[in-house]
């Protein structure tokens, strides 16, 4: 059974950095793809970020742009979200999901196996 286990979120200041993990069990990442999702309250889940088994990155956000990366380490089988330049609005339960292509996910709803969440809140 695929599961995904989030950790490392918090509170920041603007401007700050923060790096989440997603920990994968019953499967490897050499063979599957890990998106990054996020909501807000208020707003509906959006896309963040998508990195590929071979380690290739889709972005979903232009808002995130030059400010997040996510990158993995199949030996720690853990997919990471790294941020910088932290804003407010950057303020969401961010989440981790198996996704089957990163390039052809139209809606969050198709990714699956989703983690249980982990709050991010960036204020002064």
């Amino acid at each position: 059974q695929l599961q995904l286990v989030e950790s490392g979120g918090g509170w920041v200041q603007p401007g700050g950095s923060l790096r989440l993990s997603c920990t994968a069990s019953g499967f490897t990442l050499d063979y599957y793809a890990i998106g990054w999702f996020r909501q807000a309250p208020g707003k509906e889940r959006e896309g963040v970020l998508c990195i590929s088994s071979s380690g290739g990155s889709t972005n979903y956000a232009d808002s995130v742009k030059g400010r997040f990366t996510i990158s993995k380490d199949n030996a720690k089988n853990t997919v990471y979200l790294q941020m910088n330049s932290l804003k407010p609005e950057d303020t969401a339960v961010y989440y981790c999901a198996h996704v089957t292509y990163c390039s052809l996910l139209k809606v969050p709803e198709d990714a699956n196996s989703w983690g249980q969440g982990t709050q991010v809140t960036v204020s002064s």
